[in-house]
């Protein structure tokens, strides 16, 4: 049914004979009902229940027609997301909890919904609309190829644990080094490499608890991108801060997804219906600052003598920041598109500005400064 036909069915049926412009509930209702409507399925269990719970008991039939007579994607139309505002922006019941006979898959995926998910609308629109296939392959691929690395650099070293105190292993090619800035690959690989068997376990596993589930529902263009701006962000940052020393380790990306999830999970505290959310941002918090304080420990005073700086810490909170700026825009626009959202050009401007930043600082400071960097292995 196209935009034309609805109009002349409405107008037919007399179904806003006072040209209001609205249409009561339980006529709504009906008419979805006896002329079978093709709205997709999410769409049409929320504004069913949403054009219940509207104060007024109605629904813009202009709305209606914009649905309708929209190309369905996977993105949520203008036109849909005004019908939310319009409504209450919460369903009359708690109906995904309720439902019964679902298998194990699916209650993952419900698990998923209200894990990340604030609003009762998103959680029943990813509940509808989730897909198996893609899977989440990005997070996993990039933790199984960071295990993959540290298991062949283990073997061939016969170490496990600091690793970096190691002179073969600072010579990878994956290393960030600031010898070899040039090396532009160097920015991003970094993030294979680890110190040792604890930082490996404490990205993998927060890369898998938390990373995973946020490229179920966000997508793997959105979670990659904040990943690697993570990452990026991470060594430009040592290369401004910490001029002398190299970054291994996964972390920038890592506390990019996770202090984005944290900031959502405060900025919605109330909607957040995920079990015991105190307890665990509570240990997140601790489980990362010791994380911080480990890698300030190493770099400081280091337990044995090494040949040259350790890797830096800035990597951490660069990667904080990313997340709770990009990622936080990133989150809170859920199935909508970044592009209209201003937060996000904002975000965006003030990311390209520290890039720019950072580049000409590597060409020309380290000169200009005169910086005394140790020579690379």
């Amino acid at each position: 049914m196209d935009r034309s036909s609805l109009l002349q069915l409405i107008q037919e049926q007399q179904l806003d004979p006072e040209n209001t412009g609205f249409i009561g509930a339980d006529t709504f209702t009906g008419l979805v009902h006896s002329h079978e409507l093709p709205l997709d399925p999410a769409k049409l269990d929320m504004l069913v229940a949403l054009a219940q719970s509207n104060e007024r008991g109605q629904v813009c039939y202009q709305e209606l027609v914009d649905l309708v007579s929209a190309n369905i994607s996977s993105k949520r139309s203008s036109s849909f997301k005004r019908a939310i505002a319009n409504g209450q922006r919460a369903l009359p019941r708690d109906g995904l909890l309720d439902e019964p006979g679902l298998g194990v898959y699916k209650r993952f995926v419900r698990y998923v919904a209200y894990e990340i998910l604030p609003r009762e609308v998103d959680r029943h629109w990813y509940f509808y609309r989730h897909r198996s296939c893609p899977p989440p392959v990005f997070m996993a691929s990039v933790t199984l190829a960071q295990i993959i690395v540290f298991l062949c650099y283990g073997a061939r070293l016969n170490k496990w644990v600091l690793q970096t105190y190691h002179p073969e292993y600072m010579k990878s090619p994956l290393v960030y080094h600031p010898g070899h800035r040039a090396r532009a690959w160097r920015f991003l690989t970094y993030m294979f490499m680890h110190v040792g068997l604890e930082q490996l376990g404490f990205n993998a596993l927060l890369q898998l608890m938390i990373g995973v589930p946020l490229e179920m529902v966000h997508g793997l263009l959105r979670i990659s991108l904040l990943y690697l701006a993570g990452v990026l962000a991470g060594s430009l940052t040592v290369s401004i801060t910490d001029m002398r020393a190299p970054v291994v380790g996964g972390s920038g990306g890592v506390y990019a997804l996770c202090s984005a999830h944290l900031a959502n999970v405060v900025m919605n505290w109330a909607g957040m219906r995920c079990p015991y959310k105190l307890l665990r941002m509570v240990l997140a918090l601790v489980c990362m600052s010791s994380e911080v304080g480990r890698a300030v420990w190493l770099r400081f005073s280091p337990p044995l003598p090494a040949s040259g700086p350790q890797p830096s810490f800035m990597a951490h909170l660069a990667g904080a920041v990313v997340g709770v700026s990009m990622g936080l825009t990133i989150l809170r626009s859920y199935e909508e598109r970044l592009r209209d959202q201003c937060g996000w050009w904002v975000v965006l401007l003030a990311y390209g500005t520290f890039l720019l930043f950072a580049i000409f600082w590597n060409i020309f400071a380290y000169d200009l400064l005169g910086a005394h960097i140790p020579p690379p292995p």
